[in-house]
């Protein structure tokens, strides 16, 4: 099975950094009670290798009272669970935030539709940090 480039990703610019972006998107997840499993800073790791890479980090958060429930529904999910947003910067210097689509989320797995409420969080998540 082939996916097309950017199957089921949502794309949404900002105009500020990918420091920046983080840094609402973790205010934002604090407010909302939600917890931020990892911060993954896949430049900073090349950097340690000496290798360069544009700015790209991955946040990866969730609630286990809305996770748990759908994963208990649709098992598969879980490879998808917690929930996570990429912020990166393109080669034009533009910074992105990047995540999986609840819809696509849900036709992949199969989640049926009176669980979907607790990914479509998501959504709003991405667009108050991309504000």
């Amino acid at each position: 099975m082939t996916l097309s480039k950017g199957e089921g990703i949502i794309n949404i610019p900002t105009s500020h950094s990918v420091d920046q972006t983080v840094e609402k998107l973790k205010a934002v997840l604090h407010a909302k009670g939600v917890h931020l499993f990892a911060l993954v800073d896949h430049s900073g790791e090349a950097e340690k290798v000496g290798m360069k890479m544009r700015p790209t980090k991955l946040l990866i958060f969730g609630n286990p009272k809305g996770g748990t429930p759908v994963m208990q529904g649709t098992p598969s999910i879980a490879i998808d669970l917690p929930l996570k947003i990429l912020i990166w910067e393109d080669g034009q210097g533009k910074v992105w935030v990047s995540y999986n689509s609840p819809a696509y989320l849900q036709e992949r797995h199969g989640v049926p539709q009176e669980l979907l409420q607790n990914i479509v969080v998501l959504e709003a998540l991405a667009a108050k940090a991309a504000e």
